[in-house]
């Protein structure tokens, strides 16, 4: 899955538990409403739902919810991706100004992605991280 929809969509459903989640869901539907209008009201409707699911997940210590909220947004954004290639831009645009914002420091780099690519050839050694990494050789 595109690491645009992956992080868009846990900051979506980690924006909901917080006092600003108003924000977090005009942003999304703002979305919506510009790259596939008549579908902007079933996506808000479904939003206030996942909203009130995960308070009460919350409540409950219920963590698997809130990943499955998640991962039903990721796929939501995913579709609409897919439909309009063109919303890209402004998903990008949402995640970075509208919703990451609205984290705190944790969540925000809990959110973030990393993307890594290599190539070795012959007898070369890579190495990568994204965090500590500690490499002892002899």
């Amino acid at each position: 899955m595109d690491p645009l929809v992956l992080a868009a969509g846990t900051a979506l459903v980690t924006a909901m538990a917080t006092d600003a989640w108003q924000d977090a869901r005009a942003g999304v539907v703002a979305l919506w409403r510009r790259f596939r209008p008549e579908q902007a009201e079933v996506v808000e409707g479904e939003l206030v739902e996942a909203h009130a699911e995960l308070l009460t997940a919350r409540q409950a210590g219920d963590v698997e919810t809130e990943r499955a909220l998640a991962g039903v947004w990721q796929v939501r954004l995913a579709h609409l991706l897919r439909e309009a290639p063109e919303s890209a831009a402004e998903l990008r645009r949402l995640l970075d100004e509208e919703l990451t914002p609205l984290l705190s420091v944790t969540e925000q780099t809990r959110i973030g992605s990393i993307v890594m690519k290599a190539i070795a050839r012959d007898r070369e050694r890579l190495y990568q991280m994204d965090r500590n990494q500690h490499v002892n050789e002899r």
